[in-house]
């Protein structure tokens, strides 16, 4: 039987992706390991080689178009197996069921080889009209429908698949949907009276995109849609705000050791040799000392080092600190693995790193999921402080204002300091009031004690 080949799940969010590029087209010969094509995510962008080595055919993924995760994209054929479509006739979809183009001996074309989903609740029917048995095991479906299954509270053993193998596909719920809303329940003989407690009322719906239109008058806006990156955003900073209690500790540090030592340590940077001529072996950056003093907090003070699951704490070894970048449509959180373990020198270089891989959207995505902390800067924009939403599964998130002169009292006399404000955010249900100012406070130390960065 030819391969067939996927589009991968390579994001934990990934419901959807888009091809963005193929390498290879319908007819081609392919090695087991070439890079086929190039999966965009809603943060990243992955080369996905060839399963198998063989002749790619019936290649149905369209670049720039919305794929579930699990759907076939094309097939390869095996030197010794035969491909079957005749020359200039269109590859058949594996997404709406295989069909014979050839007569049976009586003439008459065979039906399709997939059955018709039925109302919720009433048994399949195959296309000669008998019941078909449902499978004992998990039905087969894709993400997308098993997704859309459970939204509308469908069993998807009752829905029968139209695509590969029976596969349950979107379309195939859609129409379970369409079916289960144009039933109409039967009304009982007779109600009998019963008093039924009070709900609680519902929470209220966000706006309609029809409702938001209205207020504004027509020709006044244009719509741009939202991409696969704007849309995984608002579903998770819904999802932690409505999920993570948060709560948030604010204090001032001190800048001018730090920034002093920073000057030294570039100063005193080694040259290395590059193609545009010799560069210094590392600039640090403020940004770079926050994710050491961040690391070496956590270590510090390690029941903060934690994340909530409903049945344990987990608690970290290292700390692994993601650090907020901007992306044009977005942000995504690269992560600074053992951080704690890591010289300034090399988490700067990593930074820069990850940072510029980021913009290009070309970070795997071990390179940006998990994590144990995550720190989000907006000082180079000016802002004195805020407070940021924190990164599921993280139990913290430090928010880092700008570095500003301020005035400041010291044994009795105003002083001229440079300040920076920090906000931490804590998921309550991990870290609990003191057991943040704890974290903050450690933090604090290392910054205004810059030195111990260095041991």
């Amino acid at each position: 039987m030819p391969t067939e080949v996927i589009l991968p799940k390579v994001d934990m969010d990934m419901a959807t992706g888009q091809i963005s590029r193929w390498f290879a087209e319908e007819g081609a010969h392919v090695k087991k390991g070439d890079v086929l094509f190039e999966i965009e995510t809603d943060k990243a962008a992955m080369e996905i080689d060839a399963p198998a080595s063989g002749t790619l055919r019936n290649v149905t993924g369209k670049e720039r178009v919305d794929i579930p995760v699990g759907e076939p994209v094309a097939w390869i054929y095996a030197d010794d197996e035969v491909y079957e479509a005749k020359q200039g006739e269109a590859p058949i979809s594996p997404l709406v069921g295989e069909m014979s183009a050839k007569p049976t001996e009586g003439g008459a074309v065979p039906l399709p080889t997939h059955s018709v989903a039925p109302p919720s609740g009433l048994p399949a029917i195959s296309p000669t009209g008998g019941e078909i048995s449902q499978s004992q095991g998990p039905a087969r479906a894709t993400p997308l429908a098993r997704r859309l299954a459970r939204e509308a509270n469908l069993d998807l053993s009752a829905i029968a698949g139209s695509g590969p193998r029976g596969r349950v596909v979107r379309a195939d719920v859609e129409a379970a949907v369409a079916a289960k809303g144009a039933a109409t329940p039967v009304q009982p003989a007779a109600e009998i009276p019963v008093e039924v407690p009070s709900a609680p009322a519902p929470a209220p719906k966000p706006m309609s995109d029809d409702q938001v239109l209205k207020l504004f008058a027509e020709g006044s806006y244009e719509l741009v849609p939202h991409d696969n990156m704007r849309k995984t955003i608002a579903r998770r900073l819904v999802e932690a705000k409505s999920t993570i209690p948060h709560f948030y500790l604010t204090l001032d540090c001190e800048l001018d050791a730090l920034l002093a030592l920073r000057t030294q340590l570039n100063a005193a940077a080694p040259m290395r040799k590059t193609d545009k001529g010799e560069v210094p072996a590392y600039k640090l950056s403020v940004n770079d000392m926050v994710i050491k003093a961040m690391a070496m907090a956590l270590m510090a003070v390690p029941d903060a080092n934690a994340s909530w699951t409903e049945n344990a704490m987990v608690k970290h070894k290292h700390a692994d600190v993601g650090v907020a970048v901007s992306i044009p449509g977005g942000l995504i959180t690269p992560i600074i693995r053992h951080a704690d373990e890591k010289t300034l020198s090399v988490i700067s270089n990593e930074m820069k790193d990850l940072a510029s891989r980021a913009r290009s959207r070309k970070l795997k995505p071990e390179e940006y999921q998990g994590g144990t902390t995550a720190v989000s800067n907006l000082g180079m924009f000016g802002i004195k402080d805020f407070a940021a939403v924190i990164n599921p599964p993280h139990a913290t998130i430090l928010a880092v204002g700008a570095g500003e002169e301020r005035a400041v009292v010291k044994k009795g006399e105003i002083k001229v300091a440079t300040v920076m404000s920090v906000t931490l955010s804590t998921d309550h249900r991990a870290v609990d009031g003191a057991l943040g100012a704890e974290l903050l406070g450690a933090f604090k130390r290392m910054i205004e004690n810059p030195m111990g960065m260095l041991v």
